[in-house]
Parts: C-alpha cells; sequence; structure tokens
C-alpha cells in the first residue's frame, strides 16, 4: 500500500527575489570549527536573496533553552544566523537531527521554521522542498523512531527533562552513530523514487530539491520530473565537502565552498 501524500506547505517568492540557495546536513558542531567558519563566511558572501536550511543544520539539537546557556555552541551559531537573518530572509526546515529546533530558535534568529515538505513558487515553477528523511521508506527502523520523534506529546516529554541530561543523550547518540559508521554497519536508504513521484504529482511540481542522503545528485524520476540532492558539508574529512545548490531563473548551478 502507497503511503500518504503528506499535506504540503505553499511559499510564494516575492517578484524581487532573483537568487536562491539550498543548502542542508551542515551537521553544525563545536568540535568541526572549520565547517561553522565556512558557513560564516558564505553568509557573509553569498548574493542570495533568500537561503533554506533544509534540515540538519545541527549535529544535535536538544532543545532551545541550550540558546540561553551562556557561551554555549548553539548561543553562537544562534547569533551568526541572527545577523544573516537581518540581510536577507532565511528559512529554516527540520532534520532528523535537529527536528527539536522550536519557537524559541525563531524568536532568537529571526528564522522561520518550513513545514515539510513546503512547495516553492520561484521564476513560473514550483519547487518541492523537502529535508528528504520522510521518503526514505526502505529505511523501516527509521521511519518508526521519525514518527515517534515528531510526536508533540513524546517531544514534550523529552525537552522536561534537565538539559544537562539531554546533553548527555544527544553525545551518546552520536557515539552510537560515529560507531556505526566505522564500523561499516551503517546502511543508508535512498529516497523511494515512486513515492517522491506522487509527491510531486500531489504538488504539481516538477522539481524536488532535498538533503539527508549525502549522496549529491541530479537524477530523473519520470519524464518531466526530477530531483536534486544537496551535499553535506564537513570540511575536516580527509575529502572536505561543503556546497550550495543555487536557483536563479536561468536554473540551477552547483556551488562548491572551500574554507579559508
Amino acid at each position: 500500500m502507497a503511503e500518504a501524500v503528506p499535506p504540503m506547505a505553499e511559499l510564494a517568492a516575492p517578484a524581487g527575489w532573483r537568487t536562491v540557495d539550498f543548502l542542508s546536513d551542515l551537521h553544525l558542531e563545536s568540535a568541526h570549527p572549520a565547517t561553522l567558519r565556512t558557513f560564516a563566511n558564505y553568509l557573509d558572501g553569498t548574493p542570495a536573496d533568500a537561503v533554506f536550511l533544509l534540515g540538519d543544520l545541527f549535529e544535535v539539537w536538544v532543545g532551545d533553552d541550550a540558546i540561553d546557556e551562556p557561551g554555549s555552541f548553539e548561543s553562537e551559531c544562534c547569533a551568526l544566523l541572527a545577523q544573516a537573518a537581518a540581510l536577507r530572509p532565511v528559512f529554516f526546515m527540520h532534520g532528523n537531527r535537529d527536528f527539536l529546533v522550536g519557537e524559541g530558535f525563531t524568536q532568537r534568529t529571526g528564522i522561520p521554521v518550513l513545514a515539510d515538505p513546503t512547495v516553492l513558487t520561484f521564476a513560473d515553477r514550483r519547487w518541492m522542498l523537502s529535508h528528504g528523511d520522510a521518503l526514505c521508506l526502505n529505511d523501516v527502523e527509521y521511519q518508526r523512531f521519525r514518527a515517534l520523534a515528531r510526536n508533540p506529546q513524546w517531544q514534550a516529554q523529552l525537552l522536561a527533562r534537565p538539559l544537562a541530561e539531554r546533553r548527555a543523550q544527544g553525545r551518546s547518540a552520536r557515539s552510537e552513530s560515529e560507531a556505526r559508521k566505522q564500523s561499516g554497519m551503517a546502511v543508508y536508504a535512498d529516497v523511494d523514487s515512486p513515492a517522491a513521484v506522487r509527491w510531486l504529482r500531489a504538488a504539481r511540481a516538477d522539481a524536488l530539491v532535498h538533503g539527508h542522503t549525502h549522496l549529491p545528485a541530479d537524477h530523473e524520476l519520470a519524464p518531466g520530473l526530477a530531483r536534486h540532492v544537496l551535499t553535506d558539508w564537513d570540511l575536516e574529512a580527509p575529502a572536505p565537502r561543503a556546497g550550495v545548490l543555487r536557483l536563479t531563473p536561468q536554473g540551477l548551478q552547483r556551488l562548491p565552498l572551500t574554507t579559508t
């Protein structure tokens, strides 16, 4: 039985927008300062009229109250984001790592949280934006967790725990994830193409832009339907990577970024 198509939020680009940037999977954390530095340089220099952060901006987000902890990494990041949002519209979408981002984040940064998926109308075309994790249907275990983690009651119970306890849980989850990667046991599902086609047709869109899979590429799903996958960022990897997918009325362009 086919998965139900989720509700589609709509966002119409103002007539003045000529350049839109899409980014995802930066996985910002204090242990990777080069990635944050490159992101800051990008925000300072981009000519984009709007920036869309399509999930997993943070490696882990344990709650908006972490922003108020003196000297916290979250506070540093939100100050940077607030500066960027004062210059141009910036939008955020939840990922599988930062699904606890909430109203406190928006209040501190001025960055609204978009529904997943959201259909962006730009230059007379409809572009579907998603983090992408909801379309990885073959990852059954993760889909069970996703359904639980997006439940408001479950989130409220988690956020009621002390911040120090949530930070410890976040560190534990990161360690387990890293151990699975190092062991070679981690198996990642890709986006389910038939599901992506159903989403696009329901939205009357002809292109899907998403992250999550860390497999940047451009795919033809069906005649006239495409999906464009964003790169993840890691400026401290043996082969450093970071990039932006830039949309203009002329089309899409992939822009690699390097640290300075």
